[in-house]
């Protein structure tokens, strides 16, 4: 039986409203003052606020303790796990600290490989090792037991339900393509209630992958959010379609932000263009926008596409 969960951004896509997350990243400090600022500047836009988790496999402030630190701000977290530094023992422990903090959305997800710091200009630790002693799929069942059967992923009881409301991430413009909706569909078959997807920028590409996933009823199954990262350059927009696995960014849009005379404007009208596409495919419900340490921009971008609060 399912455990009731009442969040902002479930009750947001029960009721039939487009969704809107944002995306936060901790400091790389114990410091939780620039964590407060970005909160600052998106507070009271979203129905729910990602807060990642060593993103690019780079050290930062937890996210449960980022998450708990913007929930007493008055924001709802959506606090991402990931497999690659914890076993299932540690994992669980955290969801059940995490509980009892309050903060009831989750977002399981791999993890970028230690080597991904190796892309920036940080030295992260490339050396660590791997944990994976679960995949993403298996930590979402793992997660859904904790919610439904108030279980252990190894069958023993905890004295009560951890309910969450729980998110998985999708890569439809990975290879193989057409394995891509299949493992969504096994994600959803886990226990995944809502769905974020890697960067979009080819939407007709991304809209084929996602009439699929309706063909099989799973767009009735979970909420898929679209992601976006807003573009801030040509070299940005070259760089992700080269390097960053299931993102694809065609070559005129490329070429559109190389000759904009005022890049972040161009990047700001490229977004609103992109919510607009993406919220006329059939089957999404919402958008999950990232600024990627620009968290100024945001606002300007929300309201420019309809989506402040009051016009959802």
């Amino acid at each position: 039986m399912k455990t009731p969960v009442q969040t902002k951004l479930q009750q947001a896509i029960a009721a039939g409203r487009f969704a809107l997350t944002l995306e936060i990243g901790p400091p790389q400090s114990p410091n939780p003052e620039p964590l407060r600022k970005k909160a600052e500047i998106i507070k009271g836009l979203a129905d729910g606020y990602n807060v990642t988790d060593n993103q690019t496999a780079v050290v930062r402030m937890s996210s449960i303790a980022a998450s708990k630190i913007i929930l007493e701000m008055g924001l709802e977290p959506v606090m991402q796990m990931v497999c690659r530094d914890r076993n299932r023992i540690a994992m669980q422990s955290d969801l059940l600290g995490a509980s009892a903090l309050g903060l009831k959305n989750v977002l399981a997800l791999s993890g970028d490989h230690q080597k991904a710091s190796a892309a920036g200009k940080l030295k992260g630790h490339p050396g660590a090792k791997n944990v994976y002693d679960i995949d993403s799929i298996q930590l979402i069942a793992t997660i859904k037991g904790l919610r439904d059967e108030a279980k252990q992923e190894g069958g023993d009881a905890i004295a009560e339900p951890a309910p969450f409301f729980i998110g998985a991430a999708w890569t439809p413009l990975g290879t193989p393509r057409n394995f891509r909706v299949l493992r969504l569909a096994k994600k959803i078959a886990a226990g995944a209630d809502f769905i974020q997807t890697q960067a979009v920028y080819d939407v007709p590409a991304f809209a084929a992958q996602v009439a699929k996933a309706r063909d099989m009823g799973l767009t009735d199954k979970a909420a898929i959010l679209a992601g976006i990262i807003v573009p801030r350059s040509a070299g940005m927009l070259s760089y992700m379609d080269r390097q960053v696995p299931g993102v694809e960014v065609p070559a005129e849009l490329i070429a559109r932000m190389k000759q904009a005379k005022d890049a972040k404007a161009e990047g700001i009208k490229v977004t609103v263009e992109l919510i607009q596409a993406v919220r006329a495919i059939p089957g999404v419900k919402g958008v999950h926008l990232q600024a990627i340490e620009a968290e100024e921009l945001l606002p300007e971008i929300v309201k420019a596409a309809g989506l402040s609060p009051q016009d959802r």
